[in-house]
């Protein structure tokens, strides 16, 4: 990415921010004109946790990781829970727009304002606190296993029932640490898998930062192999270094090429593919369907790796049989799995387009505020079976 493009995303981030700050503080302190010294415990408090975010990042650039964690848990916690106030926000809005166009005394008369003004600050306050806890309550619950049987047309008899465990988008960094690592190990290994697919986003940070935390991957057992593929979130931190960790560690990384494993004497090609946006950050990744399936044999069932679930039009015009993908994190907190569908064709879960099948992981870790509302987090245990 170049510094331009890094510049400009960072005053964007910096504006929207703020301006959301400004318009907290705005419809949540000041309109209700609440009685000191709520009004200036308010107005400080909406200061503190705005400088959390940027304290946030500082210090988890210049401070031991035991000083960083407990200010990150702040900021991305808030964070979300600003999302969160701002959407309930919106209906409000609403609200005051109908009471000035039906009942003009509403908005003229000051205690009646006052009284309006308060009672949807109260509420707002109340519910974003109240799914502020759900969601943080269900990003940090134990992950579920979700079992998958996906139906693939022409499987060999002997490849029915092959076991595939996904994991996805799992962002290790500020608030997602080693022992949740060794926790998605210990999980996995329980289900003795054949295939082990890891489809990117695995971290938030360098190798020199993160190492130690995703290390115990290394402890990963499939009876075919750990398999990985970028995720755009790899670009943001070093992709080379950490394919060359993760090499280390055992786990195999397919950039834009096959492997062929034998199950029960049938044969199945594992693909893998770049992220989608790789080619943005011209160090000589991208995506490359047709590089990783060259020379292939068509009599061979595929399955590939693809980190962005819009790979599968490609996918699809080449006949392979199923697609992992992950990225969406299934939206993480509601609504923005309505948003997620203005970039991506599917969302979650077992799609088919033409003849291949698609399946979307919801993501087995979070990013940002360690949230989930309505989407919880999965290891997801695929079982391939023949189409009757």
């Amino acid at each position: 990415m170049s510094p331009l493009r890094i510049v400009l995303f960072l005053v964007v981030v910096i504006t929207i921010t703020c301006g959301l700050h400004y318009y907290l503080w705005m419809r949540l302190v000041r309109d209700p004109v609440w009685p000191s010294p709520y009004l200036s415990i308010g107005t400080w408090l909406i200061v503190a946790l705005a400088t959390s975010i940027p304290a946030a990042f500082v210090a988890s650039r210049y401070l031991p990781r035991l000083a960083a964690t407990p200010v990150a848990w702040v900021a991305y916690v808030w964070m979300g829970a600003m999302f969160l106030l701002f959407v309930l926000l919106l209906p409000a809005e609403l609200v005051r727009v109908g009471a000035r166009v039906v009942v003009d005394d509403v908005v003229t008369d000051p205690g009646r304002r006052n009284m309006i003004a308060r009672s949807i600050a109260v509420v707002v306050a109340t519910g974003g606190a109240g799914l502020s806890a759900l969601g943080l309550a269900t990003a940090l619950a134990p992950v579920r296993i979700k079992r998958v049987r996906v139906a693939v047309n022409g499987l060999p008899s002997a490849l029915h029932g092959l076991r595939i465990i996904q994991l996805t988008d799992i962002h290790v960094g500020p608030t997602i640490g080693r022992d949740f690592v060794q926790d998605l190990v210990h999980k996995t290994n329980a289900l003795r898998p054949d295939v082990v697919a890891i489809t990117g986003d695995l971290v938030d940070g360098s190798v020199a930062e993160l190492g130690a935390f995703v290390e115990p991957l290394r402890d990963l057992r499939a009876r075919h192999g750990v398999f990985f593929v970028t995720g755009n979130h790899e670009y943001y931190s070093g992709a080379d270094e950490w394919i060359a960790f993760l090499e280390s560690l055992g786990v195999r990384v397919l950039r834009n090429e096959r492997v062929t494993i034998e199950h029960e004497g049938a044969a199945l090609d594992v693909a893998g593919v770049d992220d989608w946006e790789a080619d943005q950050f011209g160090n000589g990744h991208g995506a490359d369907l047709e590089r990783a399936l060259r020379d292939k044999n068509p009599d061979r069932k595929v399955l590939l790796l693809a980190h962005q679930p819009r790979q599968i039009v490609e996918a699809a015009a080449k006949g392979i049989a199923l697609q992992l993908s992950g990225h969406t994190h299934g939206g993480q907190i509601f609504p923005f799995n309505y948003l997620v569908r203005l970039q991506q064709p599917f969302v979650a879960g077992l799609h088919r387009v033409q003849d291949t099948a698609l399946y979307v992981s919801s993501g087995t870790g979070y990013w940002g505020p360690p949230m989930r509302l309505g989407i919880p987090a999965e290891i997801t245990h695929l079982e391939l079976a023949r189409e009757s």
